[in-house]
């Protein structure tokens, strides 16, 4: 009796805990859009974010691969204090560099088959370079929240449980910049839909 007891309890706070943590994710919402310019070949790899949110860091496993010298992907992001994994995929040694304000690093050799684990700790754009080979280029966006996204070719992206509110969105690109301010409002588990306008 004591036992059955006992795990009737145990179940109902699992139960409860679920439900909280089920609750919990439908306040929240989700934002999609696309990338609307006169110049479509460059919709994909522009990063979107929201601006003014700050947040404890969220990390999760990112890596950028060296294939075919090239970086892949090429455009990355991730959130301030977390790290990404660079792998050497190809049969030459390489090497990964970088002398933008945000994150200035030198990886002299980065063997064939080896990786190494860079923390990214300040926001802003990281350009990626490879002294061997100066056709290889790629880009890291450091955000100050979890709340970003890369786009695919045609432009469209999503970034998903965005707490309820208005906010501004930001976007980066390497070849386009972006027409004006643009924010959202997003609800309670609703899908709130946005069009970012950029131009050369």
């Amino acid at each position: 009796m004591i036992k059955s007891t006992t795990r009737f309890i145990k179940t109902a706070v699992l139960m409860a805990g679920l439900g909280f943590i089920t609750t919990n994710a439908l306040c929240n919402g989700t934002i999609t859009g696309t990338i609307d310019t006169n110049m479509p070949k460059y919709k994909g790899d522009a990063v979107v974010y929201l601006v003014g949110v700050n947040g404890p860091a969220v990390c999760e496993n990112k890596t950028i691969e060296q294939q075919s010298l090239t970086f892949s992907p090429k455009v990355t992001t991730v959130q301030a204090g977390c790290p990404i994994v660079f792998t050497n995929n190809d049969k030459l040694n390489s090497s990964v560099t970088s002398f933008s304000p945000a994150k200035k690093f030198n990886v002299e050799k980065l063997d064939s088959g080896t990786s190494r684990k860079l923390t990214f700790e300040k926001s802003g754009v990281v350009q990626l370079l490879s002294k061997p080979h100066a056709e290889m280029t790629g880009f890291v966006v450091v955000t100050n929240n979890k709340y970003a996204a890369v786009t695919e070719h045609d432009g469209k992206f999503t970034i998903p449980n965005v707490p309820a509110g208005t906010y501004e969105i930001g976007v980066w690109s390497e070849k386009l910049k972006a027409e004006g301010k643009t924010t959202v409002t997003v609800a309670e588990g609703e899908t709130a839909p946005v069009v970012l306008k950029m131009a050369i």
